[in-house]
């Protein structure tokens, strides 16, 4: 799952790497989604604060802890674009979202998905047949259902995918949505 609303995902800017807190709001969406965690055995999450404090509110709520922090679940590097917005982006760098080009030191699938994966083998055999989840962010998610499926869409916060292990690989069970726009608000940023 991604983490809550953090204070980049309100000004529109790409985090990568950076580590910016969780909003108010953000707070609010991991206690709702709390609610519709169901049973875990484990939490783990990425190394950024965003996803940790995601995790230690979803936490406390469900009474499933400690919450587990491993720095393979950490956001892709965006390179020179962490911290500017797609406005800033398209002024320094005319075209190059439309064309997908990316900077220097701009992390790309592959790494990504290596880590990822390396952790999931790595779950799956310290909890076979459990539930773990797992917070990170939204580039590492994409990364991952590109890999799994050929498809990645937007994710939104607190939205996700239910992954499958067997022991041997993953695959895509169903793209998640831990709350409902009924019950508190939802930031979909255009970003990483």
């Amino acid at each position: 799952m991604r983490h809550g609303e953090s204070t980049w995902n309100v000004e529109g800017r790409w985090q990568g790497q950076a580590d910016p807190p969780l909003t108010e709001l953000g707070e609010r969406q991991a206690a709702v989604a709390a609610q519709a965690v169901g049973a875990v055995d484990a939490i783990v999450a990425s190394d950024l604060q965003r996803a940790i404090h995601t995790a230690a509110i979803i936490s406390t709520a469900i009474g499933v802890g400690p919450v587990l922090v491993d720095p393979r679940m950490r956001e892709r590097n965006a390179g020179e674009w962490q911290g500017l917005t797609r406005d800033e982006i398209e002024e320094r760098y005319p075209g190059w979202l439309k064309d997908k080009k990316r900077p220097d030191g701009f992390e790309h699938d592959e790494p990504v998905v290596a880590r990822a994966l390396g952790l999931l083998d790595e779950l799956a055999a310290t909890y076979e047949d459990a539930a773990v989840l797992i917070i990170t962010h939204g580039g590492v998610i994409r990364a991952l259902e590109r890999h799994l499926t050929d498809d990645a869409g937007m994710v939104p916060n607190l939205g996700g995918l239910a992954i499958e292990h067997d022991g041997m690989r993953a695959r895509v069970i169903e793209r998640v949505l831990l709350i409902d726009a009924d019950q508190i608000e939802i930031t979909i940023p255009g970003q990483i």
